[in-house]
């Protein structure tokens, strides 16, 4: 009788592990990780077509994006939480904190060391790239906590699109390309962009990326209207509406498209039209997004654009390099 007793503890104990353990896999949400993924993608292969793609660096700015996404995501959770934006109502995926898996002090230990870890990858990328690499790597730490912590919440003031646009976009791809090339340079902590490093194709080519990543956030704006609304979290969709939303929706998705064209016509060839494959999908999630406002349309649509988002930066990522 003890030892079944023994095994009966024993087995509940792993039980609650194995849920804690999900719990913390809910809270790091490891399918935003495309939106870390796209820009070093995207980066390289810029870099790969100008002959001044480097390994190490490229690695150490996904690593970097990717902890720096991951401690957004339990900032997002937390402060979400705390400031009552997450209802009984919410129609989105779990949140560890409002729900009860996890106390909201360990998430937000969990946020702090999170974005250490970033800092110290970022260390190296320091000495890479310099005081440009410095300014830009705290300033999206600092971003990412502000998202939706801090006396004024960039989320809740409708400044989340823009967040997303220049820190998961503009600054992710010319970044990547950036720390890349500076390490041929040499050298060692520049005090300024040495000349070559931030060129015009790399902030063009986060464009496409910029544009996506940010229509991630539109769906998930468009689907929390009545939640955002009622809890004072003033988003862009909540401010303007469904019909605003979709637009912004359908001219990202335009910007995105017609960017290759721009690489085509300076002479790229047909290869950066490559992205062109990943069209159908697009339209399909496009008609879901301007017919639809519940969450059981639109959080599968949620999942293909962060799933479109990886499709595109890969193919844009082999068109660029070939």
């Amino acid at each position: 009788m003890a030892r079944l007793r023994d095994d009966t503890a024993l087995s509940e104990a792993m039980s609650t592990e194995v849920s804690r353990r999900r719990a913390w896999v809910i809270a790091a949400r490891p399918q935003t990780l495309p939106a870390a993924a796209a820009p070093v993608i995207v980066g390289v292969g810029l870099a790969v077509r100008d002959g001044v793609f480097t390994p190490l660096p490229a690695l150490a700015a996904f690593v970097g994006a990717a902890l720096i996404q991951i401690g957004t995501n339990f900032a997002n959770d937390y402060y979400d939480a705390i400031q009552g934006a997450d209802t009984d109502d919410r129609e989105g995926f779990t949140r560890v904190v409002a729900s009860g898996l996890i106390e909201p002090a360990e998430v937000k230990r969990a946020m702090w060391l999170t974005f250490a870890a970033a800092i110290l990858v970022g260390t190296f990328l320091v000495y890479v790239g310099g005081v440009p690499i410095l300014v830009v790597g705290l300033a999206s730490v600092a971003a990412g906590i502000a998202y939706t912590g801090g006396p004024y919440p960039l989320g809740y003031h409708g400044l989340g699109d823009l967040f997303v646009f220049v820190f998961f976009g503009v600054i992710a791809v010319t970044g990547t390309y950036y720390v890349q090339a500076a390490a041929l340079v040499g050298g060692g902590f520049p005090l300024w962009v040495p000349d070559g490093t931030v060129t015009l194709a790399a902030v063009i080519a986060s464009l496409p990326v910029a544009a996506i990543s940010t229509n991630i956030l539109v769906v998930n704006n468009v689907r929390d209207v009545a939640e955002d609304a009622e809890t004072g979290k003033r988003t862009l969709a909540v401010r303007f509406g469904y019909r605003f939303s979709r637009a912004q929706f359908l001219a990202l998705l335009a910007l995105a498209y017609l960017t290759p064209a721009w690489f085509f016509a300076t002479g790229g060839g047909l290869a950066p039209l490559l992205p062109l494959v990943t069209l159908p999908l697009a339209v399909g999630i496009a008609r879901t997004v301007v017919t639809e406002t519940g969450g059981e349309a639109l959080n599968p649509a949620l999942e293909s654009t962060g799933k479109l988002l990886g499709a595109y930066a890969v193919a844009f990522a082999v068109g660029l390099a070939v």
